[in-house]
């Protein structure tokens, strides 16, 4: 995606079966479980930028002894810096300790961070901006050991204020209007309900209370926790916990939006929001990293064992299918086989627009990310070379130089754009940042022929302004006749309230082009029909609401809108003349058949609360309200 778009948090969740010594004897260091940790979210350090936080827990600490550590930052390298401070504690108390600090008896008892279960965040902030504290993980804390929670999550929940009003029905008075502490709040009500429910059991038995508190810790029920909790949440969700006394859990919401994979042996139980995150740490094969399946969570008790346990009744899995095209990394085989497929599939569609003439294009792409769906676009095109070979090259007789010229037709494969990693522009008046912007890539010159057509393969195009800030004033040096500008996604339509932050209709450039065409044909009273059906239903349960918003992108096929993105995005001052060709939703659902939630190209919503929130942008949009649809 040659433009940024920040999203989606990322969690890893961590707990060592064995006690410290078993890994100090292994390894050579009881440290195992930081250096674990800290590998697992680094290797997500794709995903939230905002902030980052840790939290680890001990396993049967001693009475008056800390458990439970914490540490956050909003720090610009958030990621960097806590694990920077952690490692500045632990070097200090190790100066200070040389011989004990080796002890993992010792380093338990004394140090901070030395527990087994780890449970770690890197965030993108829908709420509270960069406020530490809203930063997770999140601590209720209490002097009873299962009645202190830590959660940490990758979700957005459409109905928070539905939700809201209910805590304050059981009795609560939340600090904050967030789905964050309403999910906090929420699983540590029912927390509360099962240690009571716990303890008045054994209680009316005459047993005391310090043996009652053992039975607890033993016979805390997290499925019955979660079902209670969770089974008013609409919005795609996947949350990690953990309770006081080391149980811990990661549960996946029932539609599957959110990813979750986990990996389990005789030493630890990982989870985290992507695979290859897994994989590289622990250093296993594809087939080894579960996928959590949707309305489950993995529960893993304060002595280890763990279990897989259904929560929710899964509805038809909707995983983000936007997840796989950009925000997840390429190296999970799945997601780099899918996004080449995408660029396979759209190879008709781009040979038809340069009318077959290999001889006069160049490929290439744009940013780093688009390189698979580009490597599946050149795969398809040598396939087509290769059938023409054959074609030419049968039942005939050729000489010597027409083999040759026969066995040249191919693909012309360029790199024309290198991203500058040293300039920065956050640092000038917004007069100037343009300016700046248009000079982030340089590019290769004396490759372009006048009569050329350049291909510029993109993971997707949402709002169109580094297109037309800095992409096409950048090709457009190298002087080609034309550019075609190819998305390996569909249109994005719609607005996201799941987690990825493109949740405004006057965000997307396909929704402005279909805007523009209903003034040009004079139907501007479709947008005030639509006002008034989006109004009706305002307070309507989300249940019975319909989107209505589809209705604009009813009057057009999908090339009359391509073709008008390319006409907003044709600056006079490009000389080139301009394509931009978009992959279709079908040849999405070819390429991702297990991951069909595509609500950003069709609107078609998993969950009741989508089409609230659709709504309720085009209400913001007509209003003029620059704000979060779920705000």
């Amino acid at each position: 995606m040659s433009e940024e778009i920040r999203h989606e948090c990322g969690i890893a969740l961590l707990r060592l079966r064995k006690p410290l010594e078993y890994y100090f004897s292994q390894y050579g260091t009881w440290m195992y479980g930081i250096n674990k940790i800290y590998l697992l979210m680094e290797k997500q350090h794709n995903r939230g930028q905002d902030g980052a936080g840790l939290a680890v827990v001990k396993i049967d600490p001693q009475p008056g002894s800390q458990y439970i550590d914490r540490i956050r930052s909003v720090n610009s390298q958030s990621l960097l810096d806590i694990f920077e401070q952690l490692f500045s504690t632990l070097e200090t108390i190790k100066n200070k300790n040389p011989e004990r600090f080796l002890d993992p008896t010792w380093a338990k008892m004394n140090v901070p961070f030395a527990g087994e279960v780890f449970l770690g965040h890197l965030r993108y902030g829908t709420f509270g901006n960069n406020d530490i504290n809203y930063v997770h993980p999140l601590v209720r804390e209490n002097n009873w050991k299962t009645r202190n929670l830590i959660i940490a999550g990758n979700f957005n929940l459409t109905n928070t204020s539905e939700l809201f009003e209910h805590l304050i029905e059981l009795g609560q008075h939340p600090k904050a209007y967030s789905d964050t502490v309403t999910i906090l709040e929420k699983i540590a009500h029912f927390l509360d309900d099962e240690v009571e429910r716990i303890f008045n059991k054994y209680k009316r038995q005459g047993f005391d209370n310090k043996t009652i508190t053992d039975y607890i810790s033993k016979e805390i029920d997290i499925v019955r926790i979660l079902n209670n909790s969770a089974w008013r949440w609409d919005g795609g969700f996947v949350i990690g916990g953990i309770i006081g006394n080391g149980d811990s859990f990661i549960f996946r919401d029932p539609w599957g939006i959110r990813p979750a994979y986990y990996y389990c042996n005789e030493e630890i139980v990982a989870a985290a929001s992507e695979r290859p995150a897994i994989q590289t740490t622990f250093n296993v094969k594809f087939d080894d990293v579960e996928e959590l399946p949707p309305g489950h969570a993995l529960i893993i008790k304060y002595d280890g064992e763990h279990k897989l346990e259904k929560i929710i009744e899964p509805y038809k899995k909707k995983s983000c299918s936007f997840e796989r095209i950009y925000f997840s990394r390429g190296t999970d085989k799945e997601i780099y086989n899918e996004r080449k497929m995408l660029g396979k599939l759209i190879a008709p569609k781009v040979l038809h627009e340069i009318n077959y003439d290999l001889e006069n294009t160049i490929f290439t792409y744009i940013p780093n990310t688009a390189i698979d769906a580009f490597l599946g676009l050149i795969e398809a095109i040598r396939e087509y070379c290769d059938q023409i070979k054959k074609e030419k090259l049968l039942n005939r007789n050729l000489t010597e130089q027409e083999i040759d010229k026969i066995l040249k037709i191919h693909p012309r494969i360029e790199k024309l754009a290198v991203k500058d990693l040293k300039l920065r522009t956050f640092i000038t008046a917004d007069d100037n940042r343009k300016d700046l912007v248009a000079h982030i890539y340089d590019v290769t010159y004396g490759v372009v022929n006048p009569s050329d057509t350049v291909v510029i393969v993109d993971d997707s195009i949402v709002r169109g302004t580094t297109l037309k800030e800095s992409i096409l004033t950048m090709f457009d040096r190298l002087n080609p006749k034309r550019i075609v500008i190819v998305s390996s996604a569909p249109q994005i339509r719609f607005p996201d309230c799941y987690g990825i932050d493109i949740a405004k209709l006057q965000d997307f450039i396909a929704f402005e082009a279909a805007i523009a065409l209903l003034k040009e044909k004079k139907m501007e009273n479709l947008l005030n029909y639509i006002y008034k059906k989006c109004k009706e239903q305002e307070n309507w349960p989300k249940e019975e609401i319909v989107n209505y918003v589809k209705l604009i992108y009813d009057q057009f096929t999908d090339d009359e809108i391509s073709k008008k993105i390319a006409e907003m995005l044709h600056d006079n001052k490009i000389k080139a003349e301009l394509k931009i060709i978009y992959n279709t939703v079908e040849n999405l659902h070819k390429a991702c058949p297990n991951h069909t939630g595509d609500w950003y190209f069709t609107g078609d919503y998993p969950t009741p609360g989508g089409n609230k929130i659709v709504n309720t942008a085009f209400i913001n949009y007509i209003e003029g309200k620059n704000i979060r649809a779920y705000s």
